[in-house]
C-alpha cells in the first residue's frame, strides 16, 4: 500500500512543471499563428502589387480595350493590348492539357486504389510521381525536339511551334497531380462500401465506377481544378514549344501565346522600366490571378453543390 501511494504521489504533476507546459503551449500557437500570417501577408503582398502597377497601366490603356481588343502586340507598332488573344491561347492549352491529363491519371488513380496490389502501387506511385519532379524546361525542350518532330510526321503543314505539342507536354506534366491526388481520395472511402456493393454482385469496375469515384469526387474535383490551375501558370513549357504569336484561333496546329508566355518574353528585360509595355505584364499577371481565382471559387461550387447532394 505503502509502494502504491508513492507511485501516486510520483504520477503527480507539479504546478510547476504544468505552467511550464502551459508557456510551451502558448508559444507554439504563437508560432503557428506566426506562419499563418506569413502565407497571408505574401498574398496580400503579391495583391497589392499587381493591383498598383496594373492601375498605372490602365491609366494608359483603357479597360474596354484591353477586354474586347482581338489584338496583342504591345511590342510593335500600331500598339494593341487586346488580352483575348493571350486568354484564348491559355484557355486553349489548359483545355488540352486537361484532355490528357484527366483521362490519364484518372485511370491511373482508379487502378492504384482498386486492382493495384500493395507492392505494386508501393512501386508504381513513386514512380508517377516523378514526373511532377522534373523541371519543366525539360518538359518545354522535350516537347519541341521529340513532340513536335513525331506529331509533323503525321500531320501535314504543323508548324515547329504549335499549340498541340504544348497540351501534351503540360498534359503529361499534370498526371501526377491528378492521379496522386485522385487515389488518395478514393484510398480515404471506407472499406464497407465498397464490401456493401461486392454484396449485391457488383463487379469490380462497377464498385469503382458507380460506388468509388462518386464518393471521392470531391477529392477528385480539387485535383483535377488544382492540375488545371497549373496548367494556367504554366510558362516554360508554352514559351518554348507553342510559340509567342498572340492569336485569337482555337486550332491547336498554329503557334500560339499564352499570358504566361507574354510575361516571360518581356521580363526578359527588351523592355524599359515605367512604359506601358513593362506595365502590361502587371496587367496580364492581374487577369492570371482572376482567372485562377475564378477556377478556385468554381471548384468549391461544384463541391459544395455535391455535399449537398449527397446529404439530400
Amino acid at each position: 500500500m505503502a509502494n502504491a501511494v508513492a507511485e501516486g504521489r510520483d504520477l503527480r504533476v507539479s504546478p510547476r512543471w504544468r505552467d511550464a507546459q502551459k508557456r510551451r503551449e502558448r508559444w507554439i500557437a504563437r508560432l503557428l499563428l506566426l506562419a499563418g500570417l506569413v502565407s497571408v501577408l505574401t498574398t496580400v503582398g503579391i495583391v497589392l502589387t499587381l493591383t498598383v502597377d496594373t492601375v498605372q497601366f490602365f491609366q494608359q490603356v483603357s479597360l474596354w480595350e484591353f477586354l474586347t481588343d482581338d489584338k496583342w502586340t504591345p511590342l510593335f507598332t500600331p500598339k494593341h493590348f487586346g488580352i483575348l488573344p493571350l486568354l484564348n491561347g491559355t484557355f486553349l492549352v489548359a483545355v488540352g492539357s486537361a484532355l490528357v491529363a484527366v483521362p490519364l491519371g484518372l485511370g491511373s488513380a482508379i487502378y492504384l486504389s482498386e486492382y493495384a496490389s500493395d507492392r505494386v502501387r508501393r512501386v508504381v506511385k513513386p514512380l508517377l510521381e516523378i514526373l511532377a519532379g522534373i523541371p519543366t524546361v525539360v518538359y518545354g525542350y522535350f516537347a519541341l525536339t521529340y513532340i513536335t518532330p513525331l506529331l509533323r510526321r503525321y500531320i501535314e503543314n504543323l508548324e515547329v511551334f504549335n499549340a498541340l505539342s504544348a497540351c501534351i507536354a503540360v498534359g503529361v506534366m499534370i498526371i501526377p497531380t491528378v492521379s496522386s491526388l485522385s487515389e488518395d481520395a478514393m484510398v480515404a472511402v471506407p472499406r464497407s462500401l465498397r464490401e456493401a456493393a461486392y454484396a449485391l454482385g457488383a463487379t469490380r469496375l462497377e464498385v469503382a465506377l458507380k460506388v468509388v469515384v462518386p464518393a471521392a469526387f470531391s477529392g477528385i474535383v480539387a485535383a483535377i481544378i488544382l492540375a488545371v490551375s497549373r496548367a494556367v501558370g504554366e510558362s516554360m513549357i508554352v514559351a518554348l514549344a507553342a510559340g509567342s504569336t498572340p492569336k485569337l484561333t482555337l486550332n491547336p496546329l498554329e503557334s500560339i501565346q499564352t499570358m504566361t508566355g507574354f510575361i516571360v518574353q518581356v521580363s526578359q528585360g527588351d523592355v524599359g522600366y515605367g512604359t506601358v509595355e513593362y506595365y502590361s505584364i502587371y496587367a496580364v499577371g492581374m487577369a492570371l490571378f482572376l482567372v485562377t481565382l475564378a477556377m478556385n471559387l468554381f471548384a468549391r461550387w461544384v463541391v459544395r453543390r455535391y455535399q449537398e447532394g449527397v446529404r439530400a
